[in-house]
């Protein structure tokens, strides 16, 4: 699996995350290794449905709106992390979504075209 990490996440996270999912086939890479900083949602979301393959995690709010009709239409599956993770700093949200990478990855492995997810900051065995 290919999975993207969208701008409104750190950089080093995405490096960590690719880090952690490497020795188990999987790539990790956020907007700015692929696309300038500044690229609007409808251009990376388009890219990303030609290519195929892609898992996004974002905490942007792309479920409203003409991203949410241009996420439906490119059939991604897209985490997306509720607003419970707005209020924590780099460190929580790091080991956080650690905790919650397996799950991410395994439920990225058994969905055949586009699909969304809501991600909540407490991990739930």
């Amino acid at each position: 699996m290919r999975f993207f990490v969208d701008n409104n996440l750190p950089p080093a996270l995405a490096r960590a995350l690719h880090a952690l999912s490497e020795p188990l086939g999987h790539s990790v890479a956020h907007l700015k290794e692929l696309f300038p900083q500044d690229t609007g949602d409808s251009v990376w979301i388009d890219a990303l449905s030609n290519e195929r393959g892609w898992s996004v995690i974002t905490h942007d709010k792309l479920n409203k709106g003409l991203e949410r009709e241009a996420l439906r239409r490119a059939g991604l599956i897209v985490f997306f992390l509720d607003k419970g993770w707005s209020n924590h700093q780099f460190w929580d949200k790091a080991h956080n979504l650690v905790r919650w990478w397996p799950r991410i990855i395994d439920q990225s492995e058994g969905i055949k075209g586009g699909a969304a997810f809501k991600v909540p900051l407490q991990f739930l065995r």
